[in-house]
């Protein structure tokens, strides 16, 4: 991917008229977002299918809340624990807020300076001399209009950054939603092969009391359910904790955290796998990641630009003096002086080569994330796709191959155990071998869900593992703005 050179860019003060009107135009257009930006955000998340449809809440209300009560008041399936998430999560409101703060930085960038009013009283016998001062920030006057541009590209970065914490959080309650689902229903079964597992103990042990049996035979099946009951602990807690992480994305807490219910089982694998065409291709032109460090990119060359142009003169300050000189002797007399001040740095020594050194290191920095995300966003798209590929084809093969035949050999062996054919132990080891497939068969299933929301997340918002290190560099960088004199 391109990203623009801007280190040998013209950046001049040829037209201050210009430049000053400019600066008038944009510090009466500026304000603040009424909504904060909440509807650019869900202009670029509304139609992810990683968001079904939900709106994200800028801030919680009795109307949210209300909202969330009847969500919860029936099972939790994967899109309204998304739309819960939505309204209720923290993290909502944290990226939202954090939109509002770039929002207000936009605006102060472009407000035109205060100009400072200085008042001095000196005394000398019979004299007293008041002076009066009214200053401007010439060269932050003349800079507005290049640091109001450059704010509204940090926050046009901002807003993609927060569409993207957006969708994150989406696929991240999705991940939980399945995880929670699958260990809640791989705890069921596990609970049906550890009651299989005790029939079995008990009948081997009343065997061996009756003489029929061996110590050996009698301890296989006792090693049998000690295994089959520690499988069962291991799944109820994957139950609890993973039930536990899908509370905390929800943000719920209280009764509310202890009431809602889940469905039985996972929804069903889809009939045939989409044809999504070049995947890489998609993930580079429609990933939130890729398109931020793109507008960060083009936020830092401007900025670039402008420090490059106040890098020796940073600072001028043009005041309107009065000074008034009273005598307070006989005569009364007084005396009055007007002029102006003009105030400069005098670059003896610092030439602004460590800020120019700093602003094109910055540069070249946003340079390099913009290439490595694009690398990362090709690499992470193919992989994904090849991982929905696999997690598809092996869920289908429980599904249209393993469980079936699992079920028929069960079958099978009820009618031989019917017959005479089979004794018990046979049934109880089939009986428990079918109930491992299933539990294998609701893992590849769950394996699947996690992959579609894994591919979903990669060719739309950023990395599957969630917000990636430009992000984290951005929220770093964003004290960085170019110094053109103080407002």
């Amino acid at each position: 991917m391109r990203t623009p050179d801007v280190r040998n860019s013209p950046f001049s003060f040829t037209r201050p008229a210009a430049a000053l009107a400019a600066a008038a135009v944009l510090a009466g257009c500026a304000s603040l977002s009424p909504d904060g930006g909440s509807a650019d955000v869900q202009a670029l998340v509304g139609a992810n299918p990683l968001l079904a449809g939900a709106t994200a809440q800028r801030a919680l209300d009795a109307a949210s809340q209300q909202r969330v009560d009847e969500l919860l008041a029936r099972p939790l399936d994967a899109e309204a624990a998304v739309r819960i998430a939505l309204l209720n999560s923290p993290r909502v409101q944290d990226a939202f807020a954090t939109l509002q703060l770039s929002d207000a930085d936009r605006v102060q960038a472009a407000s035109l300076p205060n100009p400072v009013f200085a008042f001095g009283r000196l005394t000398e016998g019979s004299e007293r001399e008041i002076d009066r001062l009214i200053s401007f920030n010439v060269v932050g006057l003349l800079t507005l209009p290049w640091q109001a541009r450059w704010a509204g590209q940090r926050h046009e970065s901002a807003k993609l950054q927060a569409a993207q914490g957006v969708l994150v959080l989406a696929a991240d309650t999705r991940r939980a939603w399945v995880r929670a689902v699958a260990a809640q229903q791989s705890a069921v079964y596990l609970r049906d092969a550890k009651e299989a597992a005790e029939a079995g103990a008990e009948l081997a042990h009343r065997m061996a009391q009756a003489g029929n049996w061996s110590a050996l035979q009698r301890t296989r099946e006792q090693l049998l359910l000690a295994d089959a009951a520690a499988q069962l602990a291991r799944a109820e807690q994957a139950a609890v904790a993973s039930r536990e992480q899908l509370t905390r994305l929800l943000g719920l807490s209280g009764e509310r955290a202890a009431g809602y219910t889940l469905p039985d089982r996972l929804p069903p694998l889809p009939k045939a796998a989409p044809e999504l065409g070049d995947v890489q291709a998609l993930a580079l032109r429609d990933r939130l990641d890729v398109r931020s460090a793109q507008a960060q990119n083009t936020a830092v060359a401007g900025s670039l630009g402008l420090t490059h142009a106040t890098s020796v003169i940073n600072a001028m300050e043009l005041g309107v003096a009065r000074n008034t000189t009273f005598d307070n002797g006989a005569d009364r007399s007084r005396r009055t002086q007007r002029g102006f001040e003009l105030a400069l740095p005098i670059p003896i020594f610092d030439w602004g080569q460590a800020r120019n050194g700093r602003a094109e290191a910055l540069y070249l920095q946003s340079a390099a994330r913009v290439r490595d995300v694009g690398v990362l966003a090709a690499s992470e798209a193919h992989e994904a796709w090849q991982g929905w590929n696999t997690a598809y084809g092996i869920a289908r093969r429980y599904r249209d191959e393993v469980l079936p035949l699992r079920k028929k050999v069960n079958e099978e062996m009820v009618l031989r155990y019917n017959g005479m054919l089979a004794s018990v132990w046979e049934l109880l080891g089939e009986a428990r071998a079918s109930m491992l497939a299933v539990n294998a068969g609701i893992e590849a299933q769950r394996d699947f869900w996690l992959a579609d929301t894994d591919l979903q997340l990669v060719l739309t918002g950023s990395s599957p593992g969630g917000m990636t290190a430009l992000q984290t560099a951005a929220a770093a960088a964003a004290g960085d703005a170019p110094a053109a004199g103080g407002h």
